[in-house]
Parts: structure tokens; sequence; C-alpha cells
């Protein structure tokens, strides 16, 4: 599995979604290193300018994300992002989905 994906896997669905981050407020600890929990995958849309994805160590990649773009984020891998250009973006939470109860 690539660790930075190109599209979620199949059966998730979405749970939670950030507010819009810009340069005045992006949280500080976005931009430290972070991860998600496990189960959780994360997807960055970036609405305006540009975000640079990193891999913390023991991985070494980065995803350079422009306006209409998305990155996928894996759970529990360790990351922080970072405005290349000035602009805006969120971050939607996913999950596997439930499956309904049976009859």
């Amino acid at each position: 599995m690539h660790l930075i994906p190109h599209q979620l896997p199949d059966g998730l669905q979405a749970y939670k979604c950030t507010p819009d981050f810009t340069p005045e407020n992006l949280p500080a600890a976005l931009q430290s290193q972070h991860s998600t929990k496990a189960g959780v995958w994360g997807l960055l849309h970036v609405l305006e300018g540009q975000v640079t994805y990193h891999l913390a160590p023991p991985h070494h990649a980065s995803a350079i994300a422009n306006a209409g773009d998305s990155i996928v984020i894996l759970p529990e891998i360790v990351h922080w992002v970072a405005f290349s250009h000035p602009g805006r973006f969120y971050v939607e939470f996913y999950r596997e989905m439930t499956p309904a109860p049976s009859s």
C-alpha cells in the first residue's frame, strides 16, 4: 500500500469535517507531527493556494496539492501539513461503514 494513496478505499463513510484552515488560523498541532487514530482516514481538500503534506520518519514522502486537489491521509501515519502558497483547506474524516443491524 502506498503511504500517500490517490484515493480512499471502498467501504468508508465520512463522519466529521474540520472548518476551513488558512495560514492565519492553521492550528500548531497540524503543523507539527500528528496522526489520525486507528481506522480513521483523512481527506485533505485544498480550496485555494497550495498545501504540502509531509510524512514523518521513518517514512520519507510528501505530496503537494493545489486548489481543487485532495490528499488521502492513512490511519496512524505520522504527518504534518504546511501551506506552500497561502490559501484555504479542510479535512474530512472517514471510517468504515458499520453494517446496519439485520432484522
